[in-house]
């Protein structure tokens, strides 16, 4: 969909969304905080507009986006984190569905604290609802690529499909924000689009509709995330296949603190198919290696 979500309609957007501690959990709201340009020029239809929320909050119809693979994916997210999750999660942007609530819940009963960072008060207005109460969850009002957090703040941090939809400057300072914020040893997990296998035929019916609607989504099809790590750190990175591979979920353990060097290359040690590791520089775009499940 085309067109850039103007002032006035922004600005309306906003004041239909307004949150307030007494009606919602917001622990962090910003009415001036300025929505970045790639979501109102971009994404307005999906995440901003009023009705945004009545059209796509529908398990369905989530379902239906992600062709038939949303269930099989939030499965593979609360599996990743394990049944107990104490401590503090973060998740980076509001998702339709009821994959947060779940998460909530699992960090409720371990005692933990979750924090949900997003830009659009809607979608943070739309998830205070659906949040199970009480909730050991926290609402924020900030963008996922100026985090105002401490460093090594979180245990685990969750980006589910949030990075394609991000040019590729906003993309590296959202996953380095990650990277600061989760604790040495912590996981980041990351499910987003990948390139399919040359068999799979939404490689070639899929790849116009995202170039029209989801102007970054390709990125992703063309470099492994890890290309846009920040420079500097040592990391671990594991990447599982669904779908065909159109579907990715790529999970990230940072090894050491990020290097005070400037200019210096970032390392990654990434788990291949037969359990051992290997070395190699993300950032010269070379490709990880990969488990395929279909």
């Amino acid at each position: 969909m085309t067109g850039t979500f103007s002032q006035n309609e922004l600005a309306l957007s906003i004041k239909h969304s307004a949150l307030t501690t007494n009606d919602f959990p917001i622990a962090s709201f910003e009415p001036e905080m300025a929505i970045p340009h790639y979501l109102t020029a971009h994404y307005w239809w999906a995440y901003i507009h009023p009705a945004a929320v009545q059209v796509f909050e529908r398990p369905w119809l989530v379902n239906l986006i992600l062709w038939g693979n949303y269930t099989r994916l939030c499965h593979a997210v609360l599996a990743e984190f394990g049944e107990s999750l104490p401590g503090r999660t973060l998740q980076v942007a509001c998702v339709y569905g009821d994959l947060t609530p779940k998460l909530s819940r699992r960090v409720a009963q371990s005692g933990g604290l979750l924090d949900v960072v997003d830009i659009v008060p809607l979608q943070l207005q739309n998830l205070a609802r659906k949040l199970p109460k009480p909730a050991c969850t926290r609402l924020l009002h900030m963008d996922s690529a100026k985090l105002e957090a401490p460093s090594s703040h979180y245990d685990r941090a969750l980006a589910f499909f949030l990075l394609h939809e991000q040019p590729a400057a906003h993309r590296e300072k959202t996953l380095s924000e990650l990277v600061r914020v989760v604790k040495k040893g912590g996981k980041i997990v990351i499910v987003d689009y990948a390139l399919p296998q040359p068999w799979h035929p939404l490689r070639y019916l899929w790849r116009p509709l995202l170039a029209t609607l989801e102007p970054f989504a390709l990125d992703l099809w063309r470099d492994e995330i890890t290309k846009w790590l920040p420079p500097g750190i040592d990391v671990q990175a594991r990447k599982e296949s669904f779908f065909g591979g159109l579907y990715q979920k790529v999970v990230i353990t940072v090894q050491n603190e990020p290097a005070e060097a400037a200019g210096s290359r970032c390392d990654a040690v990434v788990e291949n198919e037969s359990g051992g590791l290997s070395r190699h520089p993300p950032c010269a775009g070379r490709s990880q290696a990969a488990s395929q499940r279909d």
